[in-house]
């Protein structure tokens, strides 16, 4: 019954803008806290940011200042606002939720490249 669905990835140019979605279901969206990550190839995967429940978040050093973390719990959707891109930005990203810092939930991905 849970899914977290992602959208929004693709391709873009060094320095262009991209905002990836996720939408829940199966959960009582206020209470979780949901996350990014990234696994670039050859790479482990990465968090790139998370949000907890009540708005608190918190961002790699590679992303800070260039990407935004935010939540619409009337929507059941988080978002993930980046700007400013790199190439080393390129990567599946995936959405993530769980009740703590752990992530018990997690989606199917979605691709972004960012051409140099």
């Amino acid at each position: 019954q849970v899914q977290l669905v992602e959208s929004g990835g693709g391709p873009v140019q060094a320095g262009g803008s991209l905002r990836l979605s996720c939408v829940a279901s199966g959960i009582r969206f206020n209470s979780y806290h949901m996350g990014w990550y990234r696994q670039a190839p050859d790479k482990q995967r990465e968090l790139v940011a998370r949000i907890t429940n009540i708005g608190i978040t918190t961002y790699a050093d590679s992303v800070k200042g260039r990407f935004t973390i935010s939540r619409d719990n009337t929507k059941n959707t988080v978002y993930l606002q980046m700007n400013s891109l790199k190439p080393e930005d390129t990567a599946v990203y995936y959405c993530a939720a769980g009740r703590s810092v752990d992530m018990g939930y997690w989606g199917q991905g979605t691709q972004v490249t960012v051409s140099s």
